[in-house]
C-alpha cells in the first residue's frame, strides 16, 4: 500500500490519548500540595533517570549497525517519544497548577477544594469521598476531581445542609453528614 494514502498521528494527537480530562475554559488547575509533589516527582525521574537510560541505550543500539532490524533501538525509540510525550504533558499541567493547601479550611464545616466529605443519599446510604485536583483524583481510592457533577453540587454546602446531583436517572437529593480537613502540618 502506498505510504501517501496512510494516515500520519500528529504530536497533538498522540497528546490527547494521554490527556487526563480538559478543564472548563477559565478555570484554573487547582492541586493538593502532594499532588503537585508526586506530579513534580514524576517528572523529575523521567527527565534526570529514565530518559538519559533510554538515550543510552539508543546509541549503543544505533552503534550496532542495521537499525531497522535492531530491536533495541527500535524499542528504545519508542519508549523515547513515549517519555517526551508524557514529560511535555507534565511540563503543561505543571506550569497552569495552583496549589491548593486544604489544611487552611481545618475546623470548617463549609465544603471547599481539599475537603473529605461524608454524604448520604435518599435511601440512607453513606459514601465518603475528597475532592481534589483533576490530575490526582483516584476514584477507586474515594476521590474525585474538583469539576465532577458530584463534587460541584456539594461544593459550597456546609454539613446538615441538603444538595440536588443531576443524575442521568433524575434528581438526586444528598445530605452532607461531615465536612473534614486535614490538620496543618505544625
Amino acid at each position: 500500500m502506498s505510504k501517501a494514502f496512510t494516515k500520519e498521528s500528529t504530536q497533538d494527537e498522540d497528546d490527547e490519548e494521554l490527556a487526563l480530562p480538559s478543564l472548563p475554559q477559565g478555570t484554573r488547575n487547582y492541586m493538593t500540595p502532594a499532588g503537585y509533589a508526586r506530579l513534580r516527582a514524576e517528572f523529575m525521574a523521567l527527565l534526570d533517570v529514565e530518559r538519559p537510560k533510554i538515550v543510552e541505550i539508543v546509541s549503543w543500539a544505533a552503534k550496532n549497525g542495521d537499525r531497522s532490524e535492531n530491536g533495541d533501538y527500535l524499542y528504545g525509540k519508542k519508549r523515547l517519544r513515549e517519555i517526551d510525550r508524557r514529560l511535555r504533558f507534565l511540563t503543561k499541567r505543571l506550569d497552569i497548577a495552583e496549589v491548593a493547601d486544604p489544611s487552611a479550611h481545618h475546623g470548617s464545616d463549609q465544603i471547599f477544594f481539599g475537603a473529605t466529605v461524608t454524604y448520604a443519599n435518599a435511601k440512607g446510604e453513606e459514601r465518603t469521598i475528597t475532592i481534589k485536583g483533576i490530575d490526582e483524583s483516584d476514584s477507586l481510592a474515594g476521590e474525585v476531581s474538583w469539576i465532577s457533577p458530584i463534587a460541584r453540587a456539594l461544593l459550597k454546602a456546609r454539613e446538615g445542609d441538603e444538595v440536588q446531583l443531576m443524575t442521568p436517572g433524575g434528581v438526586e437529593r444528598l445530605e452532607v453528614l461531615e465536612v473534614s480537613y486535614p490538620a496543618p502540618a505544625s
